[in-house]
């Protein structure tokens, strides 16, 4: 507990927010965390998901699919973990049950994909490069459920369509060899995989030039009609419908 509390004392004191209360309370199903955050902005200045129209601009900041990549990891290192542990107590080995007691995964040349998974940082940074270039996106979401998920909520909340380039979605070259190393797509993990807590928004086309000055962000496709539907376009030019195969809190995800 004290660990987590540092940890989130950091992630306050880096975006100067105040912790202003804390309760705890035992539990027999493990460790629940909820917070609620409260705060303010300039009149006019607010974005929401419902803002977006026909012609803007669709964008994302940093890479994405990196944080489901390190997640697969570490489920490939614990499963091999209790795969020895089993061999080891069926054959009632308990020299190789001390060994495994120091098991160590190996996480080599991986690191990224861990830190992706494990300490995913705000995108503030972003959002204060927004505004010294005076763009004020029309809509706006983090990227916590994947992003065919969110996009699905931008054009669902906004009424409107979408049309995305796979060739232009962002994605690590660890991911990528994380990827082909599982026998899994990086696109479809870069589209469902969730939890990489970076920004999707879009913009007006007026700030086209703008937006391609932009470190760590990259333009993906754009808002059309919602009769045209959500639109995906593989490398090879192909279009598929755009599917929300991402976390959804409210449905079995297993």
């Amino acid at each position: 507990m004290e660990a987590f509390y540092r940890g989130l004392r950091r992630a306050c004191d880096k975006w100067n927010v105040d912790i202003v209360g804390g309760d705890t309370t035992s539990s027999f199903t493990g460790l629940a965390i909820s917070i609620t955050c409260i705060g303010e902005c300039e009149r006019g200045k607010a974005v929401y998901r419902n803002g977006a129209k026909d012609t803007d601009l669709i964008c994302v900041s940093g890479n994405l699919g990196a944080a489901y990549m390190g997640l697969q990891l570490l489920e490939r290192e614990k499963s091999v973990y209790y795969q020895q542990v089993n061999e080891a107590k069926k054959k009632n080995d308990s020299h190789a049950l001390e060994e495994l007691a120091h098991f160590q995964p190996d996480f080599a040349g991986k690191e990224y994909l861990l830190q992706r998974q494990l300490k995913p940082e705000a995108r503030g940074d972003i959002i204060q490069r927004l505004r010294e270039l005076n763009i004020q996106p029309t809509s706006m979401i983090d990227i916590s459920d994947g992003l065919s998920s969110e996009l699905f909520h931008i054009c669902n909340q906004s009424n409107c369509g979408c049309r995305i380039y796979e060739k232009n979605i962002p994605i690590d070259y660890q991911t990528a060899v994380m990827a082909e190393e599982m026998n899994m797509n990086v696109t479809t993990c870069a589209l469902n995989g969730g939890e990489d807590y970076e920004l999707l928004f879009t913009i007006p086309i007026g700030d086209h030039e703008k937006i391609e000055d932009m470190e760590d962000v990259k333009l993906i496709g754009h808002i059309t009609k919602k009769e045209y539907g959500k639109i995906l376009v593989t490398r090879d030019n192909n279009e598929f419908d755009l599917k929300a195969q991402g976390w959804n809190p409210l449905k079995d995800n297993d």
